[in-house]
């Protein structure tokens, strides 16, 4: 008979013990609790490994090895992790021992974490105009969640119209967190942003919310938030913004035009793209209790002490959360990527307001001069005639797969494919004219269109228009 594998780290392993839980919870088996999971996506034997390695030396040896295979290609790949710069100081400061290692902040541990990340989320509600900002959650696939959720609680109301393009995998995420207790109504948009009439003629007083996402999935930026807003207010419901605070520098923030509350991403906010992105969600509202108060996130808040003229940092409605009330919480937060708010924070000190408004500019100039140059191309058109910051989708006269593979060939990731014939391409300050320019003439040979490197003048002013 063969002897169970008790591991020396893991107490549970135990057949003893093993028995015991499942008596505690009247099962009979561990395969009970995997029963909803279809048997096509079930491991069933042993993972494919190779022999361990006995030494450090061989291991660093061997990941090296792994890690030189890795190839840079020019890329033009967004869709919800950008390639943004990152300052140098930025790495320095998050590799601190104290910010590094710290788990969660606590009293007892805390070496100006709380400070830290209390002056994260009063740099990003400056630049939200908003005065709440929470401890970062996971990403803007749970903040969105977490805000429309919110919406609901404090509404009392169980329709949420999304009036946005929105990416599928927040939408996955989002249908997944709200389905028991709320549901989503899509409305088609109209040249890439909100139809406001459409949207308005849906609303009713079952509405808790209308998501809007600006930019939405296609980098389009949303122009009527304000009709929005003032239609939602009108029959009771809440408008959720989701966003990406980067273009916030030229671009009025959401809460200034009439959004409830306000969530997104800050991997814009100087955090690696690496291989998928460091992402961390934040949800924003004003400091309305009704709001606040639905809000499960940690918050942190400057208080004084018993020594004048000394000022604490810490938890700010602790009697809110899950962490107070366990299991009957309103919504459960768990481990927070509370690091990248502090990543996020000494990258918008540095930056500071003229530097935000600097790069928003680069964006929207470099956004326009890249629809211009590609759609120049014969064949290829624009999805939309919207404003877009960052992203934008093309048209193209050939399969999209088929470009993409044979550009990839080129060393060039030229877009997400979105449809048979639709490309997501995106540029950041880290784009150049001259990335763009080589992107066109590539772009233009892979489709039989010859084109010389053309230069045009990125105009602001031609992006206001």
């Amino acid at each position: 008979m063969t002897t169970p594998f008790v591991h020396p780290y893991l107490p549970n392993s135990a057949p003893e013990v093993r028995a015991e839980m499942l008596a505690a919870v009247g099962a009979e088996s561990v395969e009970e609790f995997y029963a909803d999971i279809p048997a096509a996506l079930r491991l069933t034997g042993d993972l494919d490994l190779p022999e361990p390695l006995v030494a450090e030396a061989d291991l660093s040896r061997h990941v090296r090895g792994i890690l030189g295979k890795n190839r840079t290609r020019l890329s033009f790949l967004g869709a919800g992790t950008y390639h943004h710069h990152v300052p140098a100081v930025v790495d320095e400061v998050i590799g601190r021992s104290e910010f590094l290692t710290a788990y969660a902040g606590e009293p007892y541990e805390d070496h100006g974490r709380f400070q830290a990340l209390f002056e994260y989320a009063s740099l990003l509600a400056e630049l939200l105009e908003v005065e709440v900002v929470n401890v970062p959650t996971y990403d803007s696939l749970q903040a969105t969640a977490t805000a429309l959720s919110m919406a609901v609680r404090a509404t009392g109301r169980t329709r949420i119209l999304v009036a946005s393009d929105v990416r599928a995998d927040v939408l996955s995420k989002v249908e997944d967190f709200i389905r028991p207790y709320a549901s989503l109504e899509h409305v088609p948009t109209v040249d890439g942003i909100a139809d406001v009439a459409a949207v308005t003629a849906l609303l009713g007083d079952d509405v808790a919310a209308v998501w809007v996402s600006t930019p939405s999935a296609t980098g389009a930026v949303e122009t009527a938030m304000t009709q929005l807003a003032e239609a939602t207010h009108a029959v009771g419901g809440l408008l959720v913004a989701q966003t990406d605070p980067i273009g916030l520098g030229v671009l009025t923030p959401p809460a200034a035009q009439g959004a409830d509350i306000t969530c997104g991403d800050i991997q814009s906010l100087g955090i690696h793209a690496w291989f998928g992105g460091g992402h961390a969600g934040f949800v924003g509202v004003a400091d309305d209790p009704r709001l606040v108060m639905e809000m499960p996130h940690r918050l942190f808040g400057l208080a004084s002490t018993s020594v004048e003229g000394e000022y604490g940092f810490g938890d700010v409605a602790w009697d809110r959360t899950a962490f107070a009330h366990r299991e009957e919480g309103k919504e459960w937060v768990g481990t927070a990527a509370a690091l990248w708010g502090i990543a996020a924070g000494v990258y918008l000190a540095l930056m500071g307001p003229q530097g935000m408004v600097e790069l928003g500019e680069t964006l929207l100039a470099r956004t326009a001069y890249a629809r211009k140059v590609l759609t120049a191309l014969p064949g290829v058109s624009e999805a939309d005639g919207a404003v877009h910051l960052r992203e934008f989708v093309l048209h193209l006269p050939r399969p999209a797969a088929e470009v993409v593979e044979e550009l990839r060939a080129k060393e060039i990731e030229a877009g997400v494919v979105l449809g048979e014939h639709e490309l997501l391409v995106c540029v950041t300050e880290m784009t150049t004219q001259a990335d763009i320019d080589l992107l066109a003439r590539e772009l233009g040979a892979v489709l039989g269109t010859a084109t010389d490197a053309t230069t045009h003048t990125p105009v602001l002013e031609e992006v206001a228009r």
